[in-house]
């Protein structure tokens, strides 16, 4: 193994209590993302898997160079990091399959207020809510309402809501007059 081989781990906070955020030095899942609200739900993430089979798990979410973990309530952290940060480091050295390669659907003609949402979406909010361990993704845009959906630390986090309309609803009604407000699904 030369140094490019070698991984790094480090776990970082996120607005939600229950999800911590575990950074790696690498993409693991570039430009898409899983969400797995429970061990029943995997599929096509053998890391996912894996990280299930941890009694203390109770979701997770992967994308770009991070993994959220939902913790149980009944857990620590303090207790929960360094096992989780030591296995997800040797799971990816070992060279682990994270997430099985998907085939792309081709996607229909969008309008361009749709267009206008998803360009928004993908330079102002992602980012963002990147940083704190989640995702959000266009789901629809109809008779004035944009639906999204939030994962990983989004999921469930306490300050969901005000992000969502305080910042996100405004910044699109703003931008995009179409646009009456914004409703989140949970996944």
């Amino acid at each position: 193994m030369n140094s490019t081989d070698l991984v790094n781990v480090y776990a970082e906070a996120t607005p939600n209590p229950g999800s911590m955020k575990f950074v790696i030095n690498r993409m693991i899942c570039p430009n898409e993302s899983v969400d797995f609200r429970n061990e029943q739900e995997v599929t096509g993430s053998p890391l996912a898997a894996e990280l299930f089979k941890f009694p203390f798990v109770n979701g997770i979410f992967i994308m770009n160079n991070f993994i959220t973990i939902t913790k149980s309530p009944d857990s620590e952290w303090a207790i929960n990091i360094p096992q989780l940060r030591d296995y997800i480091k040797s799971y990816l050295e070992s060279g682990k399959t994270v997430i099985e390669k998907r085939t792309e659907l081709s996607a229909d003609e969008e309008n361009e207020v749709i267009t206008k949402i998803k360009k928004l979406l993908e330079d102002h909010v992602k980012p963002a809510v990147e940083m704190d361990g989640g995702a959000i993704d266009f789901k629809t845009f109809e008779q004035g309402v944009v639906t999204v959906t939030m994962k990983g630390s989004c999921s469930g986090c306490p300050s969901s809501t005000l992000t969502l309309k305080a910042g996100i609803e405004n910044l699109l009604k703003r931008m995009v007059p179409e646009v009456q407000a914004v409703e989140a699904e949970s996944v």
